[in-house]
């Protein structure tokens, strides 16, 4: 049996930036297709809490003539912001009055928000793409888990850290930038942690040593998303059994046995297992030659480290403008991904500085002090 099928466009992967830009084609009249390794769009929860800046993921967003619905899951208060030292003294405390440029929404309810504004058939779910060639005239062959194969005239890598569609276009893999997390949530925190609750606050939350650190949000359903971060061995979480719960909590908690209590109920009372993650990046001014019939973008074009807020903004900015681009020049292929990447190598070559800028920013000496003074504009870190 024939189980090859031909698809004009080829978007690999339906994270933000693949759906944007599924969503700038279908609104444009351009057919595209995604393909994604999830079984559905239900399979998992999405979690935490994105800031959707006013210079890029809106922008994203006013393209794909979504920024109206945008609007209604802003998350009120969001905005708001707690700085403290590991002690637990508050060395900078900002409320959300509504004037910010980046608005909280919930990762998974943006996330629908674009699933719901594309038509049915748009996405192929549990295609879990495991190996790609090129053929002739720009053309790409994709093989997928379930022996099913496609071929394309355009295909783009929306797939991520660890994309299979890089490899076409760059040999640069993703590197340990010497920062690990281990995430944690507290569920219904104002009736079960309200200590917990009153210590994040109502939006971003900071608290820093130069070595060692929490990052969290209140997340729209009430509870608490903390990422405890320090700077380790890229081996470090390796010699942690994280299917032991016990032991993880207590390999976790040695590593801040010199902050306050208030710190370490995070760790203690968390609901729910802890989920370790390495934080990598490619190389800052990762780019690639023009290569005919294929491009990226998001984290499989420039995976940088979470501490610039830009991942996921650039991620929709770039399917935005990938989308416009191959609109604008209709049959011409090469000029759409010429004219789209020309803007993405600077573009993605400042936030990654600035990410790995704010890295050693927030994991490096007077870490607080320097964060408070860049916050308030007083001086540059």
């Amino acid at each position: 049996m024939n189980t090859t099928a031909h698809h004009s466009i080829a978007i690999i992967g339906a994270g933000l930036g693949g759906l944007i830009l599924a969503r700038v084609l279908h609104a444009r009249g351009v057919p595209a297709t995604v393909f994604d390794l999830e079984a559905g769009r239900h399979v998992r929860t999405q979690g935490g809490m994105l800031d959707i800046h006013d210079d890029s993921g809106q922008v994203a967003l006013r393209v794909a003539d979504l920024y109206g619905d945008f609007e209604k899951i802003i998350h009120e208060g969001g905005q708001a912001m707690r700085l403290l030292r590991r002690d637990a003294t508050a060395v900078l405390e900002e409320e959300d009055d509504g004037t910010g440029g980046r608005p909280e929404v919930d990762r998974g309810e943006l996330r629908d928000l674009l699933l719901d504004s594309l038509p049915d058939g748009t996405i192929r779910w549990d295609a879990k793409a495991t190996a790609v060639r090129p053929l002739e005239d720009g053309r790409h062959e994709v093989a997928f888990a379930d022996g099913t194969t496609i071929t394309t005239d355009l295909l783009i890598g929306a797939d991520g850290a660890w994309s299979k569609i890089r490899p076409l276009v760059s040999s640069a893999r993703p590197a340990y930038t010497g920062v690990s997390f281990v995430e944690l949530d507290l569920l219904d925190a104002d009736a079960r942690h309200p200590a917990s609750a009153q210590l994040i606050g109502g939006g971003f939350f900071l608290a820093l040593d130069g070595e060692h650190g929490f990052l969290a949000h209140r997340e729209t359903d009430g509870s608490l998303h903390v990422y405890t971060a320090l700077r380790a061995a890229e081996g470090w979480l390796d010699g942690i059994d994280f299917t032991d719960d016990a032991t993880a909590r207590t390999a976790l908690l040695s590593e801040f046995a010199d902050w306050d209590a208030a710190f370490q109920r995070l760790i203690t009372d968390a609901d729910g297992p802890l989920v370790p993650r390495r934080i990598n990046a490619l190389p800052v001014g990762h780019s690639w030659d023009r290569t005919p019939g294929v491009t990226l973008l998001g984290d499989a074009a420039h995976l940088m480290s979470p501490f610039a807020g830009e991942g996921a903004n650039l991620a929709m900015l770039d399917g935005a403008e990938l989308g416009q681009a191959i609109a604008d020049h209709p049959g011409d292929t090469d000029a759409a991904l010429a004219a789209y990447e020309k803007a993405l190598f600077p573009r993605s070559a400042t936030s990654a500085g600035e990410s790995a800028a704010s890295l050693e920013l927030m994991f490096g000496p007077s870490a607080v002090d320097r964060l408070a003074a860049m916050f308030t504009g007083h001086e540059q870190p």
